[in-house]
C-alpha cells in the first residue's frame, strides 16, 4: 500500500522545516512594505503569515532577524494558501549561511524540548 491509500503524510521537502515566530518584512516591486510573522524556517525556505497579497511567482527581499543574526535575502513566492505564504530561497550568499546555522540551532532546541515533553 501506497502512503497515500493508508492515509499517512508524507514530507516530500528537501530540508527538514523549524518552527520560528519572528517578524519579517518583505519588499516586493511597486508596493509598500508588508509586514508579517513567520511560522516556520528551512534552509531552502520561508514561511509567513501576511495581511497583505503578495504576488505569486514573484522575487521579493526578505528581512528577518534568527538567533544567529540578522538576515536579508531574497526569494521567490512559492505558494499561498489562505494568509500563508511560502517563500524559497534564491540566493546562495552570506545569509544562507546564517539561514543554515540557524536550522541547525532550531533542531537542537526543538528536539530539546520534545525530549523533555516526552
Amino acid at each position: 500500500m501506497s502512503p497515500i491509500e493508508t492515509g499517512e503524510y508524507v514530507e516530500a521537502r528537501r530540508h527538514p522545516r523549524y518552527r520560528l515566530e519572528v517578524d519579517i518584512r518583505i519588499y516586493a516591486r511597486n508596493k509598500q512594505v508588508v509586514r508579517g510573522h513567520t511560522v516556520d524556517l528551512s534552509e531552502s525556505g520561508i514561511s509567513a503569515m501576511l495581511r497583505v497579497e503578495v504576488p505569486l511567482g514573484e522575487v521579493v527581499r526578505l528581512e528577518f532577524t534568527l538567533p544567529t543574526g540578522e538576515v536579508e535575502v531574497h526569494a521567490l513566492v512559492r505558494q499561498r494558501q489562505a494568509f500563508r505564504y511560502g517563500f524559497q530561497f534564491v540566493e546562495d550568499s552570506f545569509a544562507q549561511q546564517t539561514i543554515i546555522r540557524a536550522c541547525t540551532q532550531l533542531a537542537v532546541e526543538q528536539t530539546l524540548r520534545e525530549d523533555h515533553i516526552s
